[in-house]
């Protein structure tokens, strides 16, 4: 059986709700975490790789060197893939609010475009967002969906329980999510299959991406970060540093 195709209207729907989540959620988040990083005491600092880090980045040694070498990992890496994955329960209920199951232990229900099966489907953020641990989780859950499917006398096939990727490329995968694919069977379905069994649209990753893009395009932090590296650079401990290797 083939389910029909969204319509615009309600594609168009999950696009404006996502762009509102990344806007309010991730991009506000990570803004707020960079103005904490005025205090080395943010940082676990490594004398020996800050200083060589700061030489790499400028050619020279001085405190704004090493405010920098501290500031772009935490900033440009850590910060924003924490925010994003911190955030994923938030994008269920907003973003994805009319898929959002009853059922514990399951994010969102749908009934799935290539197939035509109804999907309880855990969602994750990115190819590389769990760990062992989640592995027993996410199968637990599934087989507390099962027993209960037993329970209640109810069909339910193990294809139609899924793990749903937002981001990436299912050729990126750890080794945990191939896993829950090879030894326990469950379907991990990433980025653009994903979107496409819940909206019927092939193209819908690729607007979903167009749409985050335009609220990047907003979050022009560069004179606020600035003036964090500046604040930061006259940080005793950062400038100790830099006295100490002259």
């Amino acid at each position: 059986m083939m389910v029909s195709g969204m319509t615009e209207a309600e594609k168009a729907e999950i696009i404006e709700k996502a762009k509102s989540w990344f806007r309010d959620s991730v991009a506000s988040n990570h803004m707020a975490n960079t103005r904490k990083l005025v205090d080395a005491k943010e940082f676990n600092v490594n004398p020996f790789t800050a200083v060589y880090l700061a030489s790499f980045l400028k050619g020279k040694l001085d405190a704004d060197g090493i405010a920098r070498a501290l500031i772009y990992p935490r900033v440009f890496g850590t910060s924003i893939a924490t925010t994003f994955g911190d955030q994923v329960q938030r994008f269920t209920s907003e973003v994805l609010s009319g898929f959002k199951s009853i059922v514990s232990g399951i994010d969102i229900e749908f009934d799935d475009h290539v197939d035509g099966k109804r999907k309880y489907c855990q969602l994750k953020s990115g190819p590389n967002t769990i760990n062992k641990d989640d592995v027993v989780s996410i199968d637990g859950h599934f087989r507390a969906i099962k027993n209960l499917a037993r329970t209640n006398r109810f069909d339910l096939a193990i294809d139609q329980l899924v793990v749903g990727i937002v981001y990436g490329e299912k050729s990126r995968i750890n080794g945990h999510y191939k896993k829950i694919e090879r030894d326990y069977h469950y379907d991990v379905l990433v980025g653009e299959e994903f979107w496409y069994r819940l909206t019927g649209d092939q193209g819908f990753y690729s607007d979903l991406l167009v749409a985050i893009t335009e609220v990047a395009v907003e979050a022009n932090f560069k004179e606020e970060l600035e003036d964090i590296i500046s604040t930061l650079a006259k940080d005793p401990i950062i400038a100790a540093m830099a006295v100490e290797q002259d």
